[in-house]
C-alpha cells in the first residue's frame, strides 16, 4: 500500500480550509516522518544525481537520460522497492517516479544505489503539477499507479487520484499505443477505476474481456499483496492503452 497518505476525520482541517477557498482536492496528505540512516543516505548521496525539481520543467524531464530508452512514469511509488526491481530487471526502460513523501524518496534512492542501476529518476512533489508542468506530451510509453490511497471512507471518495480529469491530464502525456497500469486491492476502488478508464476518451482496455488483466510479469508482488493473499484478499489490475 502507498505510504505517502493516511485517512482523515471528517472535521480535519485540510477538507474544511478546501471547502472554505475552493483550493483543488489533493489526493494525498503529506505525513511528517523522520528517515531513516539509510534513507538519509540516499537522498544525501543521491538526490543532486538523480532527482528532478519541479522547476526544472520539461528540460529536466528531458535531459534526466542519456538515451532514449522508452520512459516509464510510477505515481506514488511509497517506500519504492518494486519500482526498483522494475528498473532493475527493465535495464532497456527509464523509470521516472514520483512521490510526495520525502523519506519514501530517500528509501528509493538509497535502494538504486544498492542495485547499481542508473536508469531511474524521480521527483519530490505533487503528480499534478509534474505533469503539467515538467511532462511533455507523448513522451511516456507507460504510466503505472499501483494501490494508490483508496479514500474508503465513502465522504473522502472525492479525493481519490483515478478521476475523470486526472485521466484526461495523463492521456496527451502517453505516446500512442502507450499504456495506463493501474492495481488496486480494495475491490470498490478497481471499480471505479474501471469505470472511469472506459469512459475516457482515447483510450481502449487490453483485457479482452474489457474488464480487469492478469497481473502483468512486468508489476512485481509487494510485501503488502503478499499479505493479502495469504488472507484471501483480491487485487485488481487494469491495462488500458491510448489509441488516440
Amino acid at each position: 500500500m502507498n505510504d505517502t497518505v493516511k485517512p482523515v476525520d471528517e472535521t480535519d482541517d485540510s477538507l474544511q480550509q478546501e471547502t472554505l477557498h475552493k483550493r483543488p482536492i489533493k489526493s494525498f496528505v503529506i505525513r511528517a516522518g523522520r528517515m531513516t540512516t539509510g534513507q538519509q543516505r540516499g537522498w544525501d548521496e543521491c538526490w543532486q544525481d538523480w532527482g528532478l525539481a519541479l522547476e526544472q520543467g520539461s528540460e529536466g524531464f528531458l535531459k534526466a537520460f542519456a538515451d532514449e530508452a522508452p520512459r516509464v512514469l510510477e505515481i506514488g511509488y511509497g517506500m519504492g522497492h518494486s519500482l526498483v526491481t522494475m528498473a532493475t530487471n527493465e535495464s532497456n526502460r527509464n523509470f521516472i517516479g514520483i512521490e510526495v513523501h520525502r523519506p519514501g524518496v530517500g528509501s528509493l534512492l538509497n535502494e538504486a544505489r544498492l542495485a547499481g542501476i542508473n536508469n531511474l529518476r524521480t521527483y519530490c512533489d505533487d503528480a499534478v503539477e509534474v505533469l503539467k508542468q515538467c511532462v511533455p506530451d507523448g513522451s511516456l510509453s507507460r504510466v503505472q499507479i499501483y494501490f494508490p490511497d483508496p479514500w474508503h471512507k465513502k465522504r473522502h471518495n472525492k479525493r481519490r487520484l483515478i478521476q475523470p480529469a486526472f485521466i484526461e491530464l495523463l492521456r496527451p502525456k502517453l505516446a500512442l499505443g502507450g499504456v495506463i497500469h493501474l492495481a488496486t486491492d480494495w475491490e470498490n476502488y478497481g471499480e471505479q477505476m474501471l469505470e472511469v478508464m472506459t469512459a475516457a476518451e482515447g483510450f481502449e482496455n487490453i483485457a479482452a474481456d474489457n474488464s480487469y488483466a492478469p497481473r502483468p510479469d512486468f508489476r512485481p508482488l509487494t510485501k503488502f499483496e503478499k499479505r493479502g493473499h495469504r488472507l484471501g484478499h483480491g487485487v485488481w489490475d487494469l491495462l488500458f492503452t491510448r489509441v488516440n
